[in-house]
C-alpha cells in the first residue's frame, strides 16, 4: 500500500510508527511540520514542510501538504494529533484519512473556542480514528465520532530493545552516581508533566535516605524553572539534569538506574517512557491520573500516587529505595505486564490490518 503520514518529526512516537510501515514493505511517504531530530528512514520519502509564524504562513504549509500529498497518490493519509496536524490534513481534503489523537490535543483542545470546532471536524471526517486509551476513546466519541470507527491500537514498546540489561557503569560514573540508589524521570519539562512535584518530592526523600540520586532527563520550556526550584529547594547536588537522551541510548540509561518516576498530570493510555520503564525491569511509581491504574497494579508491578502530592511521592519511593527484594519483584512483574499487553510488533501489525480492510473499502 502507499501510505502518507503527516506527523511530528520531532517525536520518537512518530518515527517508530513510521520506521514499521516502511520495513514491512509499505510505499511510506511523511510529512512533518516540524525539523526532524532523527536521521532518515531507509525506504521513506521525507518532506519537511515547517509553517511561518500566523496564519498566512499556516495557509502558505496547506498548499505544500496539499501538493506532496497528492503526488503520492496515497492509498491512506494518517494525520497523527488532531491539533495543527489534523487542521492540515482536513484541509488537504484527501480521503480516506486515519487520525491519531495523542492525549493533550483533544483533552485540552476541546476547551478551547478556537480549536473545538477544527478538532471535531477532522476526527469526524477520518475513516477510523485510533486511540491508546479507553478514555481517549470517550473523548473522541464526544466529538461525535461513532464507536464502530475507534480502534484501539497502542504505540507499543519493543520489549527485545527494552530490557533488563545488568548494571550499566560508564553511565553511573559519567553522571558521578557513584553507588548511590538512582530515581530517574524520562518527561519532559512541560506543565502537563508537573515536575515541580517531583523535586519538592527530593528533600523530603533525601531526609529519610541522604545517599539517594535524581536523574531527570528531558528538555522543555520550563527548564530555567526546574533548576531555579531545585537550587531553592537546596537539592542542585543530589539532582542531574541530563537534557535530551536520544530513544537509542535509553535502554542503557534506564539499566542504571534503579527506579522510574512519572508525575504527569495527565496522559492518553500508558506514557511511552514508563513502558520503556517497565520493559526494562525498574520498579514504578507514577500518578494516579489518565488509565494508568489500567497498566499499573499499585502495590504490584508499581505504585500510584495521587497527582502533585510530594509527601505521598516521596513516601512511595522512600519504600522502593529500603527494599531492594520488592523493587526486583516489582521490576519483573511491569515487564510481564509490557510483554503481555503493549508489544510493539503485535500493535503495528494490528494496525497493518486496519490499514488493509481500510483499503479494501476505498
Amino acid at each position: 500500500m502507499k501510505l502518507c503520514f503527516l506527523a511530528g518529526a520531532n517525536s520518537i512516537h512518530s518515527h517508530r510508527w513510521i520506521k514499521y510501515f516502511a520495513a514491512v514493505g509499505h510505499e511510506v511517504t511523511w510529512i512533518s511540520l516540524a525539523a526532524s531530530q532523527f536521521d532518515d528512514l531507509p525506504g521513506v520519502r521525507y518532506h519537511e514542510v515547517i509553517p511561518a509564524s500566523g496564519m498566512l504562513g499556516l495557509a502558505r504549509a496547506v498548499v505544500q501538504v496539499r501538493k506532496i500529498v497528492a503526488a503520492t497518490r496515497a492509498d491512506i493519509l494518517h494525520v497523527h494529533s488532531v491539533g495543527t496536524y489534523g487542521l492540515v490534513g482536513l484541509l488537504t481534503g484527501f480521503s480516506p484519512m486515519v487520525a491519531t489523537p495523542w492525549g493533550s490535543d483533544v483533552i485540552y483542545g476541546k476547551e478551547s473556542r478556537l480549536k473545538r470546532p477544527f478538532i471535531a471536524c477532522a476526527l469526524r471526517q477520518a475513516a477510523l480514528v485510533t486511540c491508546d486509551a479507553w478514555h481517549m476513546r470517550d473523548e473522541v466519541m464526544r466529538f461525535g465520532v461513532p464507536a464502530e470507527r475507534i480502534h484501539i491500537v497502542n504505540f507499543g514498546i519493543d520489549s527485545q530493545r527494552f530490557s533488563p540489561r545488568g548494571p550499566a557503569p560508564a553511565i553511573r560514573e559519567k553522571l558521578r552516581l557513584g553507588e548511590a540508589p538512582v530515581i530517574i524521570s524520562l518527561r519532559n519539562f512541560d506543565p502537563v508533566y508537573d515536575l515541580p512535584t517531583l523535586l519538592r518530592a527530593v528533600p523530603l526523600v533525601l531526609a529519610v535516605n541522604p545517599a539517594a540520586r535524581f536523574v531527570i532527563v528531558g528538555r522543555g520550556p520550563l527548564e530555567a524553572e526546574l533548576k531555579a526550584l531545585a537550587e531553592e529547594l537546596g537539592v542542585t547536588s543530589q539532582v542531574r539534569f541530563v537534557g535530551f537522551i536520544p530513544n537509542a541510548e535509553l535502554p542503557d540509561y534506564l539499566s542504571a538506574m534503579d527506579i522510574y518516576v512519572s508525575t504527569s498530570l495527565s496522559d492518553a493510555g500508558i506514557a511511552a517512557s514508563t513502558a520503556e520503564a517497565m520493559a526494562c525491569g525498574l520498579p514504578v511509581v507514577v500518578t494516579d491520573s489518565g488509565e494508568n491504574a489500567r497498566w499499573v497494579g499499585d502495590g504490584d508491578n508499581g505504585f500510584l500516587v495521587p497527582v502533585s502530592q510530594p509527601q505521598a511521592l516521596a513516601e512511595k519511593l522512600l519504600r522502593l529505595l529500603a527494599d531492594s527484594g520488592l523493587r526486583e519483584r516489582m521490576g519483573q512483574a511491569g515487564r510481564m505486564t509490557i510483554q503481555e499487553r503493549n508489544d510493539y510488533q503485535v500493535e503495528m501489525a494490528k494496525m497493518d490490518t486496519l490499514y488493509r480492510q481500510l483499503g479494501k473499502k476505498s
